[in-house]
């Protein structure tokens, strides 16, 4: 049952293995090319020392090597961990010490932040492994442990959650098939890169396991750039988050997108009115799902059978969901309460931390969501998202909705800021699309639009207009930054330090 096996038979058996797998850049790897690398990696890794169960950090941008590395690591028996290599030198080295790293396979500008481990230079993989048979595959269970992901840390606390071999065919059969229809003549992007659980999947699992091809984009993904490696690649499948989608719409050229059948969105809840304005300007369905990283992928989602705007879907079979109240009892549709799921891929543990919480192998998301009569889920924020203001609670997400259908509003967010006099009060955070000329006349339209369509104490005391609001890597909101008062720190400053809570992996 071992991963890396299973996804080279795949290959085998559904006739795809010299099909295109990935394209990076001015590179086409075959599916075969990258299970024969990912083969002569293992045995690289072996000779290094690396066992059953030993962990290999890997902080390299989407490419051939991240998948070599992976595979090979969880080929023998190892247990891969992926970073994002855009971290601090002092967040890398925090990983490292926190995973215990037998190897580490990085790019050569990182190499000297690993001194205390052995490296492996991703830019020279493919030379190194040249050297070396392919390893064989170490037998495993399909519950054995063959990665870990670092969660998002939108509370400042990432921690690595583990999951075994047999976990990404659930992702498959659950997800990628049903819902979005994922077939061998697909062509997939995922703006959400392979380090984090939502681009592992769509840009590595979901192709090696359905004989589709994935383009991977290294860089940094700007809108334009994006559009123009769907247009010339011919992109069938997007995967981005609602941030994206609303710049890509504020910016981009419908025209680029024509070949896009189906746009996926996760991370955060797509509003009614951005799920319609994308839709309109991609030309396809966009169907928002919900996830998370110790889950390992989506277990929530509107599918091309039937979706509805302003929720995350239904549950995907074999995964289920219920809400509930604060003594665990599931409430029925129409109530507000605590989001938990239940399914075959939920994490083995956290690398050096307790197990996850769990109640009658039902995990909780730290969501706050309603199920309608129809079973479909409507996300009410997170658990820590109700503000208190006044001795009121004030859920942001309704303030927000008001606001961003004003069209020159690209991203909103809401937050009790605390004052100096110690007071909670309601601001707005306001990203606004080109061709604003006046930030007074936006700020007191949108204060105008709050007082018409609000009651009075949710109405924000100030609006306040800002670059880039703070979010993960994964593009999921840290509200409590915007709470501390400390965002923006400075004006135009798109990465002040608050940004990023100490240990951020």
């Amino acid at each position: 049952m071992n991963l890396a096996a299973v996804m080279e038979a795949e290959a085998g058996k559904g006739g795809w293995g010299d099909d295109i797998a990935f394209l990076a850049g001015e590179r086409a790897l075959t599916h075969a090319q990258v299970h024969e690398g990912a083969a002569r990696t293992g045995t690289l890794l072996a000779g290094m020392g690396v066992g059953r169960g030993d962990r290999v950090l890997i902080a390299l941008p989407d490419g051939p090597e991240f998948a070599w590395a992976f595979l090979g690591a969880v080929r023998i028996g190892a247990v891969a961990v992926p970073v994002n290599p855009r971290l601090t030198a002092g967040d890398h080295r925090a990983a490292a010490d926190d995973t215990a790293a037998r190897v580490v396979v990085c790019s050569s500008e990182l190499a000297s932040r690993f001194e205390h481990e052995e490296v492996v230079v991703g830019e020279e993989l493919e030379t190194a492994f040249t050297a070396h048979p392919p390893a064989v595959a170490a037998p495993v269970g399909p519950g054995d442990a063959a990665y870990a992901q670092y969660t998002s840390g939108t509370t400042g606390s990432p921690k690595a959650a583990l999951h075994a071999h047999g976990h990404p065919l659930v992702y498959v059969e659950a997800f990628a098939r049903p819902a979005i229809a994922i077939r061998r003549t697909d062509v997939v992007l995922s703006v959400s890169k392979l380090y984090f659980a939502y681009g592992l999947g769509n840009s590595l699992f979901f192709p090696l396991l359905t004989g589709c091809r994935a383009v991977l984009h290294a860089a940094h993904p700007r809108p334009d750039e994006i559009a123009d490696v769907v247009r010339r690649h011919r992109v069938s499948v997007l995967f981005s988050v609602p941030t994206f989608y609303a710049h890509l719409v504020a910016g981009g050229r419908a025209a680029d997108m024509e070949s896009v059948r189906v746009a996926v969105s996760a991370g955060e809840a797509l509003g009614v009115e951005l799920a319609a304005r994308a839709r309109a300007f991609l030309g396809c369905p966009i169907l928002d799902g919900l996830g998370s990283t110790e889950v390992g992928q989506t277990f929530a989602s509107n599918t091309l059978d039937g979706w509805k705007d302003g929720t995350v879907g239904t549950a995907l079979p074999p995964y289920r969901v219920t809400v509930r109240d604060h003594d665990l009892r599931s409430l029925p549709p129409g109530e507000v309460g605590a989001l938990w799921v239940a399914g075959p891929t939920l994490p083995l543990g956290y690398l050096g931390r307790p197990a996850a919480p769990t109640e009658d192998e039902w995990l909780a998301t730290g969501d706050r969501a309603m199920l309608d009569a129809d079973g479909f889920l409507h996300l009410r924020g997170r658990a820590d998202d109700v503000e208190l203001v006044g001795g009121i609670s004030v859920t942001p997400l309704e303030i927000e909705a008001v606001l961003s259908r004003h069209p020159a509003v690209t991203e909103v967010a809401v937050a009790g800021v605390v004052g100096a006099d110690g007071a909670s009060r309601l601001e707005a955070f306001v990203v606004a699309g080109p061709g604003t000329e006046s930030a007074e006349a936006l700020e007191a339209e949108l204060l105008a639009t709050a007082r018409a369509q609000l009651a009075p104490f949710k109405v924000p005391r100030r609006v306040t207009l800002v670059d880039a609001l703070p979010r993960t890597p994964t593009g999921k909101l840290r509200r409590f930054v915007l709470r501390s008062g400390a965002w923006p720190e400075r004006p135009g400053d798109r990465q002040p330090p608050a940004m990023v809570p100490k240990r951020s992996i």
